[in-house]
């Protein structure tokens, strides 16, 4: 019988110690690269997939699962089963909030890890003891905070911020508390069950604390950073347990969040401070929450109608349609892909306008628009196109409210004060398709619902709207 050298050996597990993380690590961030691109999305998200099934394939030859292997195969078949249920019935409407979900459950995974690791009654270096409560405490608060905003996006809790008494400092508090903890957690040896159940709690209120002020305008970076979050109580939990793949697909995911969160910070023109510390805008001005309240209650459609707006239609020779949350809800994406075929058809120019958080979620109009096979060509990011608009025949929001409400550059003390909008009032002629005149997830009043000669109003649900200008135009 031909054995392997002792050398041989060593060099296999270093192969297998690292090598192979480091190859899977590589695979998902490949993976991600491609997502970053339309045409190789879904070959990305398959790949990130595959690496992903490597790695729980990888772990179990790794591990001794002696005594443990029943339980895991049941818990991975439950998963699969919830997960396909979950594919089947969960619409593309429903995203943010699922997406808020898994970043929860991805958080709470990490803190369950730190706390086994904690009280396994093994001696533990103070590094990870240190690791394993930054762990909980960054687990348990992406879990309580991703939590919030699922509720929120689905409308089970209030969306408008709230705002306790003293919210800075009892963020500020809480925080130091959980540091001085985990501080702790090396010193004061035989009390991890103690640490353990404060850590927990301290991070489960910390992530309400944080989340529960967070109102529309602030969302989709809220999104963006649980997920950051999650990656980064994954990364930690991976080096409490010493387990190099861990570290690096969770700091891939922390590090992606991070960026993306960096990214919608600067679309909406706030600081990842702002957000981190509810540093809420200053108070509106007497004057001008007067002014608010008077244009709010004096809203209607202008006495004077303007033209049929299929009429605008076939006037109109450049088009930019511009989606929002409306489109979304109403999932009226079929009928604005056959109002665009049915333009492009009388030789119109027509592109689209997105916003980067229009939705409720970082690329939310461009996943709805790509399932109806819109030509991602066709879509434009805000910088692009808004000089565009001033000469533009005709603008057509469908769905959309915050992102082009122009009281963003004046109404300062709202939530949207300074965010960039699309320009959408600078076209020659407007058109939009909202429910109805209410204020937006932002909840500020946008004064193109004010009437004026070059804007047409059609309020109802979208999807009806767009059949009318379909069936106008065929």
């Amino acid at each position: 019988m031909t054995t392997v050298p002792e050398a041989s050996l060593g060099l296999a597990e270093i192969i297998l110690a690292i090598g192979v993380p480091l190859l899977l690590s590589l695979g998902v961030l490949y993976g991600i690269k491609m997502m970053s691109k339309v045409k190789t999305a879904a070959s990305g998200n398959r790949l990130s997939a595959l690496c992903m099934l490597l790695a729980i394939i990888y772990v179990f030859m790794r591990t001794d699962l002696s005594g443990s292997l029943v339980y895991i195969i049941l818990g991975l078949a439950i998963g699969t089963l919830i997960s396909i249920v979950i594919t089947l019935r969960v619409k593309m409407i429903q995203m943010p909030q699922m997406v808020g979900l898994l970043n929860g459950l991805g958080g709470l995974a990490s803190a369950l890890a730190a706390i086994l690791t904690l009280l396994s009654g093994e001696t533990q270096s103070g590094f990870s003891l240190v690791t394993s409560g930054l762990a909980l405490a960054v687990g348990a608060l992406t879990f309580s905070g991703s939590m919030v905003a699922a509720g929120k996006l689905q409308g089970l809790l209030p969306q408008k911020p709230k705002v306790y008494a003293g919210h800075h400092t009892i963020t500020a508090l809480m925080a130091l508390a959980m540091l001085v903890l985990i501080a702790l957690l090396p010193v004061v040896p035989g009390y991890n069950g103690m640490f353990c159940l404060l850590l927990g709690v301290l991070g489960l209120l910390f992530g309400y604390i944080f989340a529960i002020r967070v109102g529309g305008a602030d969302m989709p970076i809220t999104i963006s950073l649980l997920n950051s979050s999650s990656g980064v109580a994954a990364g930690i939990a991976g080096m409490a347990l010493g387990d190099i793949l861990l570290v690096s697909v969770g700091g891939i995911v922390g590090a992606s969040g991070l960026l993306l969160t960096q990214i919608m910070c600067r679309s909406m023109n706030r600081t990842l401070s702002a957000v981190l510390f509810g540093r809420a805008p200053a108070a509106a001005k007497p004057e001008q929450a007067q002014e608010t309240k008077a244009s709010e209650a004096a809203v209607e459609m202008p006495e004077s109608a303007p033209a049929d707006p299929v009429d605008w239609l076939i006037e109109a020779q450049s088009i930019i349609i511009i989606p929002g949350y409306g489109m979304a809800l109403s999932q009226a994406q079929e009928q604005v892909k056959t109002l665009t075929d049915l333009l492009e058809a009388k030789g119109k120019d027509v592109r689209f306008a997105i916003h980067p958080v229009a939705g409720r979620m970082p690329g939310h109009m461009n996943v709805l628009l790509a399932e109806v096979d819109v030509p991602y060509e066709k879509l434009y990011e805000m910088e692009t196109i808004n000089p565009d608009f001033s000469s533009t025949d005709l603008a057509i929001v469908i769905g959309a409210n915050d992102v082009v409400n122009p009281a963003a550059n004046t109404a300062e003390g709202t939530p949207i004060y300074g965010m960039p909008v699309l320009s959408a009032e600078d076209a020659r002629r407007l058109m939009i398709l909202n429910f109805d005149t209410k204020p937006g997830y932002a909840g500020v009043h946008n004064p193109l619902y004010d009437g004026a000669s070059n804007i047409h109003l059609m309020l109802g649900d979208a999807k009806g709207s767009l059949e009318q200008l379909i069936a106008g135009l065929g």
